[in-house]
């Protein structure tokens, strides 16, 4: 493919857009009429020299392309148009300014709960949530983003996807160490799903997460919450997440430092730590006297 060649035609859409608007607001384009067509015209414009840009993976003049189509849009109170071509400028965006892409993203969410759109708007929301996480890695910002995807969520009846936010901001929050959010955020999500047949699976996982942090705060709170999860929610009991911490609690008791890896080398050869248990889990065996700082 001729890049060089796309790229010109691109550059020469886009002077031609930027003359139709100019001309569109001159004394006599306003006199003659025919400047809302002149506006209309530039719009696809835009779009076409951003599509051209983007199949020669120049995403910054992508970005700004769809950016003034959307800016155009709006003028013309085609607030959907406008919200899709942010959308479309902020996804160009993403892979060469992740900042720029979240302004734009952030324009799209303001005309879509203008319009009384949320749950497109949660949706929105996530995405900028995402580039926090992997581009910008400001975690705190994340968390902003996936809670208030799941307030729109919640607000529009959209439980499970609600839920899913929400256990984002769980695990990030337990990561920063700020577990009374983590506790609040596991327990609500696993009394959510622990009365649906086919989630209620997925309860003990969260309840024995939501003991963990109770773990690293105090062991006595742990103690407590596994016995009140144990009556809310019976499988638990009987699960390998609450017998590893019962095992762990008594370990922790002891200070014994060999009985708790032990403990955690056995559960880990049946089902898999991931990084963030593996956490949580030295950061418990961190309050015992003597711990080497490792669960080998």
């Amino acid at each position: 493919m001729d890049t060089s060649g796309k790229e010109k035609e691109a550059m020469q859409l886009m002077a031609e857009a930027d003359k139709k608007v100019k001309s569109s607001g001159s004394f006599l384009g306003g006199m003659f009429g025919g400047s809302h067509h002149k506006v209309e015209d530039a719009c696809e414009m835009y779009a076409r020299a951003a599509n051209m840009f983007k199949m020669v993976k120049n995403w910054t003049a992508a970005g700004n392309a769809f950016c003034q189509g959307a800016r155009l849009h709006m003028q013309l109170q085609n607030k959907l148009d406008s919200a899709t071509s942010f959308v479309d400028a902020g996804n160009a965006y993403k892979k060469a300014d992740p900042q720029e892409a979240i302004n734009c993203i952030n324009a799209a969410i303001d005309i879509y709960t203008d319009m009384g759109r949320f749950t497109i708007a949660a949706k929105h929301h996530i995405t900028i949530a995402e580039v926090y996480e992997s581009e910008l890695v400001d975690i705190e910002k994340a968390i902003a983003h996936y809670e208030q995807a799941a307030d729109y969520y919640k607000g529009e009846e959209s439980n499970s996807s609600a839920n899913k936010c929400l256990l984002k901001v769980g695990h990030y929050s337990a990561q920063l160490e700020q577990y009374p959010k983590a506790i609040e955020i596991y327990e609500q999500v696993a009394t959510n799903t622990m009365d649906n047949p086919l989630l209620k699976y997925n309860a003990k996982e969260y309840f024995f997460k939501a003991s963990l942090c109770h773990f690293i705060v105090d062991e006595l709170n742990a103690k407590l919450a596994i016995e009140k999860y144990e009556e809310m929610f019976p499988a638990f009991a009987d699960s390998r997440e609450c017998k590893l911490l019962k095992k762990l609690l008594d370990a922790h008791e002891e200070q014994n430092c060999e009985a708790f890896t032990e403990a955690v080398k056995e559960f880990d050869s049946i089902s898999r730590l991931d990084q963030w248990l593996t956490t949580m889990l030295l950061r418990i065996k961190k309050t015992i006297q003597g711990d080497a700082g490792d669960l080998k």
